[in-house]
């Protein structure tokens, strides 16, 4: 992923587009501090998943202020926030449909032999290994304890 990072970071420069450019450059830097908090722990640099889930907050983080300005009345802020959402949405793999999530969750509660709503955690983290990135997590736990509550 770094590797494409710096590919789109290249040809925004090009470009001269100013929002992709800045975008693409918070990324890398958000990316090199990941690296950087990683050092003491002697492991290497950022992996794929560790990257994913930084342009994931990244996103998250945009969305609420998008919600903030555009509550506000700041319509050029909020421009700017969503402008940046889609930009960072690019690099994310495409998110589950609401069918493909429950099927997703059956098959982590089939897979996990959970029974109730103990084994909830089990199911989270099966989901998670299958569907990096790909699966709201804070909507699926709901579903989750829903089905297994069932």
């Amino acid at each position: 992923m770094r590797e494409q990072f710096s590919e789109e970071l290249k040809t925004a420069l090009k470009a001269r587009d100013i929002r992709r450019t800045a975008t693409l450059r918070a990324i890398t830097a958000a990316i090199k501090d990941k690296d950087i908090a990683l050092r003491p722990e002697n492991r290497g640099p950022a992996t794929n998943e560790e990257i994913l889930a930084i342009v994931q907050k990244m996103v998250k983080q945009r969305e609420e202020s998008f919600a903030i300005y555009a509550q506000a009345g700041r319509a050029d802020l909020a421009t700017v926030e969503k402008e940046e959402i889609d930009i960072l949405n690019e690099f994310l793999p495409k998110g589950l449909t609401e069918e493909e999530v429950e099927a997703a969750i059956t098959a982590a509660i089939a897979a996990t032999g959970a029974e109730g709503p103990k084994d909830m955690g089990k199911v989270i983290a099966q989901l998670k290994a299958d569907y990096p990135g790909r699966i709201d997590f804070g909507k699926a736990s709901g579903k989750v304890r829903a089905a297994l509550a069932g």
